[in-house]
């Protein structure tokens, strides 16, 4: 396994959510999945937490992005939850982001934070997985989903993993689902762009003949701005350029994390 193989693995793939049928796997056992010492595998994780600290930290010499990190509606205590696919289960996600922001801010509002995102989850798959979601008892849940199911099968016109009328009914399950289950505030997030021309040429994709197009995220995004819930469009503000996304297009560099972290500072600050 190459080094960028593996750094990109160790970014997006964390079997401990993926398996959660294998309760207490042990970091030692993690390691060995990929081909790491323990040492190691947490000396990288240790990374991952830094470069988020120190993009917070940046971000937090702004003036005005300090003073919406104090606006953030989040009260003093309460539980934060994300759920949602490889966009927030990113080692150096938006969220992680956010984790970092208000630790550095507001260290004494002692506010919990907790990733539930699996990379690849598609929103029915998200829909099976909720009941889990009852034992964490969040105030808020911040759910990013819908990439995934616009997934196509079989190059650029084949059929979407998950059909639009089945993602837009998902959306809606998964809302109804949560309020009975909690009392949460909930907000969406749309899925973030793709680079069309990277989709098309990341070879991998190529030999499994999968592919995105940014007029099925549009779409998606489109279902989530007409719901009742607040909203934050991300899909606006990781427009494709060559320092926003991987080589494969569809995820984003650390850039990429670091503009949808600004929006949804933003956005969730003109909430309080």
């Amino acid at each position: 396994m190459n080094s960028d193989m593996l750094e990109k693995l160790l970014r997006f793939q964390q079997p401990a959510k993926s398996l959660p049928y294998l309760n207490g796997l042990t970091d030692e056992q993690i390691a060995g999945l990929f081909t790491l010492d323990v040492g190691a595998y947490q000396a990288r994780g240790a990374d991952f937490t830094a470069r988020t600290h120190r993009t917070a930290a940046t971000l937090l010499e702004d003036p005005v992005i300090a003073t919406q990190v104090d606006q953030l509606p989040f009260a003093a205590g309460q539980h934060v939850v994300a759920i949602g696919e490889s966009s927030t289960a990113d080692r150096l996600s938006w969220f992680e982001i956010l984790r970092q922001l208000l630790a550095i801010r507001r260290p004494n509002d002692a506010i919990r934070l907790t990733n539930l995102a699996v990379s690849g989850s598609t929103t029915t798959q998200a829909l099976s997985s909720l009941p889990g979601l009852g034992f964490h008892q969040p105030d808020w849940v911040l759910c990013q989903l819908g990439a995934n199911d616009a997934q196509r099968i079989g190059g650029p016109e084949g059929p979407r993993l998950v059909s639009i009328a089945e993602t837009e009914r998902n959306f809606g399950w998964l809302h109804e689902c949560v309020s009975q289950l909690t009392s949460a505030e909930w907000i969406w997030l749309t899925p973030t762009a793709v680079d069309e021309a990277r989709v098309s040429a990341f070879l991998h994709f190529k030999r499994a003949q999968i592919s995105w197009s940014a007029k099925d995220l549009e779409v998606t995004a489109q279902i989530l701005v007409d719901r009742p819930e607040p909203t934050i469009d991300v899909l606006s503000c990781t427009t494709p350029t060559p320092d926003t996304h991987l080589e494969d297009g569809v995820h984003l560099t650390d850039l990429g994390q670091q503009q949808v972290a600004t929006a949804v500072v933003a956005a969730l600050a003109d909430l309080s």
